[in-house]
């Protein structure tokens, strides 16, 4: 991917939000209210960036990407 999310304000408040909530799985915290709110700004993001995340494959690519970076960065 070309795109540096990491850089993204959503991706930034989603660190924010995943330290805040004091959940030790990113996985679990995307998969709910907060979490999954500003894991799909951040798609829109990337959407925009020129990424294209309408084949389920390369969504799921994206998502354990941002799930492994937020537990290297974020926790």
């Amino acid at each position: 991917m070309s795109w540096d999310f990491t850089e993204d304000a959503a991706f930034l408040a989603l660190c924010d939000a995943y330290k805040e909530s004091g959940e030790s799985s990113a996985m679990e915290f995307l998969a709910h209210g907060e979490g999954a709110f500003h894991f799909q700004e951040l798609a829109q993001n990337a959407a925009g960036e020129g990424i294209d995340l309408s084949d389920s494959a390369d969504l799921e690519d994206f998502q354990q990407e941002v799930i492994d970076t937020m537990q290297d960065l974020c926790s």
